[in-house]
């Protein structure tokens, strides 16, 4: 059998669902119009229809018959899921066709490659725990758990409380259920917490809450940290290391550290973080414009989401790794999204690096220099879970923080790699992030801003299920705090619920940024981002009457494989309906290990460089309508420091 592409009109126009047959409709040409002079006698499957531009669709087929090349007129039959040959259409010639493979997948084939690689991540993940710290209450029956459960759930806080009031664990209830860290091998506390309860809890992430059931009756146990193995990989010396006890005396020395920083702001509040581990090992941070004193250690903090990723890094490092062909004593660092994309062959590619360092890793820099110390180059990127960071991250604004609330993404869309490069989601606990963020406010922090590469989804992965629009209503009552802002949304997931949160929780600031990539339904069933424009376009107005004053800024991609004038025109109508404040616009650009990346119809450059200029150009106009709508009006505005470019102005 053959794969065959055909271009043919269209009475609909195009509007063609995709799957319009099944691969079982089988017709003979000529028995469905004897008028067909043309037609080929054989038996076609004819699969399914993809949307094309206003006058045309892709028909595609499976040819089995012997006499393939006549030409034979087509046309849809829209009372049927059948296909049939009428002459009253346009033709199409079987030897015009060429072979190609569909780009377009099943919505349960890539659910169950979703699947099977959370599945898979999972599995190393929970493999690599040591302990886990949790509480527990002890309780009689199933249906007290249950009770408690769901009042904890709304508070977690007042876990604590409720153990000392009800727990019938004597030994914990008087310290809050507290057990400390507890491990798979710790066999003294079986008469206090059952193997089963342990094994239970160790495949636990901080903010579960688990009811297990055990011989002492039923448990409610409390996650608040995971302790986690340390696996690295060591070039050059053997194998993955195996020594977790580290001597920090050797970088207790007075240092010099540059952190250089690309990439959105999840890479920045990993650089922070970066630095806030430096600055507690004793070293200090390199003054801006201070070339007599070199940096001992490099670090890069990357990112893939461009294409020529590779190629900045390389020229970032340049200076640094000549420094080293001289002798200078520097040790190299590369971390961020290109180090998980490309893990060993970065260590081969570049001899010079020292440590390639994954995000998941960002927090344990620290222990990774000392790992370092025994030599070989040191590659941290295998799935782990993220532990708590119990340093301070070096913040650069006295006002606006970021803080995380959730890693990773689960979505796999075919362009992207954030999937790859930051992994699964994992979300925070409540507890910790309203700590960090009442610590925040002691500084004198007056905004934050809820990082997360798909934030609306946080709480999904934890257990119970919890949803955003619940963190938000959490955190919105520390005192101090006026504003709280957060990013970025999923149209998948953004909710009546969430909506009506942002409305009514005074700190959070009315302003949403939702990417909706493209305005044309085609090009976002490709793109496997599971909603429809018609569903975007639902959720703005939910916004906007819920929130007349909301803001709304977005992300979009012109020049996706395959997109037609149409569909981009179907972009550009989306983006004149809605009048966004601002969008973040960019041409399609193939990344690493992505199923776009591989698709034969791929866009002209020149082609998305004019699309990309035409959309600019609309969302500008916009932008500036937007912006002189509010002449006249008078707004309160945070200052966070001097302008750096404007000299005697502030910004905010």
């Amino acid at each position: 059998q053959t794969l065959y592409i055909f271009c043919c009109q269209s009475m609909d126009h195009g509007q063609l669902p995709i799957q319009l047959c099944s691969t079982r409709a089988v017709h003979r040409c000529s028995a469905l119009n004897p008028r067909c002079q043309h037609a080929t006698t054989g038996t076609y499957y004819f699969n399914r229809w993809i949307p094309g531009n206003s006058a045309c669709a892709l028909l595609i087929c499976t040819a089995t018959a012997s006499r393939v090349g006549r030409s034979f007129p087509l046309r849809q039959r829209r009372t049927c899921p059948l296909l049939r040959v009428c002459s009253a259409s346009l033709h199409a010639r079987l030897s015009d066709a060429e072979t190609v493979v569909l780009p377009v997948r099943k919505r349960s084939e890539a659910t169950q490659e979703r699947m099977s690689w959370l599945k898979q991540v999972e599995e190393q993940r929970t493999s690599g725990i040591r302990a886990v710290r949790c509480r527990h209450m002890l309780l009689a029956s199933e249906e007290l758990a249950d009770d408690l459960r769901s009042d904890v759930s709304a508070n977690p806080e007042s876990f604590a409380a409720m153990a000392q009031a009800v727990s019938l664990c004597k030994e914990t209830a008087s310290a809050g259920g507290d057990l400390g860290w507890i491990g798979r091998e710790d066999a003294f506390l079986q008469d206090l917490v059952p193997d089963n309860v342990r094994e239970a809890a160790l495949l636990g992430q901080p903010g579960d809450l688990l009811k297990i059931c055990s011989s002492r009756g039923w448990h409610l146990v409390q996650i608040e940290d995971v302790m986690q193995d340390l696996r690295v990989k060591r070039i050059g010396l053997g194998g993955a290391s195996e020594n977790n006890e580290f001597d920090g005396s050797r970088h207790s020395r007075r240092q010099t550290f540059t952190v250089e920083t690309m990439g959105c702001q999840m890479n920045q509040a990993d650089s922070e973080k970066i630095e806030g581990q430096l600055m507690s090992l004793g070293m200090s941070p390199q003054h801006e414009g201070d070339h007599d004193d070199q940096p001992g250690l490099v670090v890069v903090n990357t990112c893939s989401i461009r294409d020529k990723a590779e190629q900045r890094l390389y020229a970032r490092l340049d200076p640094h790794l000549q420094r080293k062909k001289r002798g200078e004593d520097v040790t190299i660092v590369v971390t961020g999204c290109v180090a998980q994309q490309e893990g060993e062959n970065l260590l081969q590619k570049v001899p010079g690096i020292d440590i390639v360092l994954g995000p998941q890793y960002v927090n344990r820099l620290a222990d990774i220099l000392h790992e370092s110390q025994a030599g070989g180059q040191i590659c941290a990127t295998a799935d782990a879970r993220i532990m708590e960071d119990i340093t301070m991250p070096n913040r650069h604004s006295d006002v606006c923080a970021w803080v995380n609330v959730i890693y990773g993404c689960n979505e796999r869309c075919s362009y992207c790699v954030v999937p790859l490069t930051r992994g699964s989601e994992q979300s925070r606990s409540m507890e910790s992030i309203k700590r960090e963020i009442q610590q925040l406010a002691s500084a004198g922090y007056r905004e934050v801003t809820l990082l997360g590469q798909n934030i609306d989804a946080w709480g999904r992965d934890l257990t119970p299920r919890r949803s955003f629009a619940d963190l938000l209503r959490y955190v919105g009552d520390v005192e101090g705090i006026e504003r709280i802002r957060f990013l970025t949304s999923h149209p998948r997931y953004i909710s009546d619920d969430l909506i009506i949160a942002v409305r009514d929780t005074p700190a959070v600031c009315e302003q949403f940024h939702i990417p909706f990539q493209s305005g044309d339904d085609d090009v976002l069933r490709r793109m496997e981002r599971g909603y429809t424009s018609a569903r975007y376009r639902h959720i703005v107005e939910r916004i906007r009457s819920e929130i007349p004053g909301a803001g709304l800024s977005a992300d979009a991609i012109v020049g996706f494989p395959g997109e037609t004038e149409q569909q981009f025109e179907n972009t550009l109508k989306l983006v004149q309906e809605v009048k966004f404040d601002m969008v973040n616009t960019a041409s399609y650009s193939p990344r690493p290990n992505t199923t776009a990346a591989t698709w034969p119809e791929q866009v002209a450059e020149d082609v998305k460089k004019l699309r990309l200029q035409r959309l600019n150009d609309l969302v500008y106009q916009h932008s500036l309508q937007r912006s002189q709508a509010l002449l006249g009006q008078t707004f309160e505005v945070l200052v966070e420091g001097p302008d750096p470019k404007r000299a005697g102005e502030v910004r905010g």
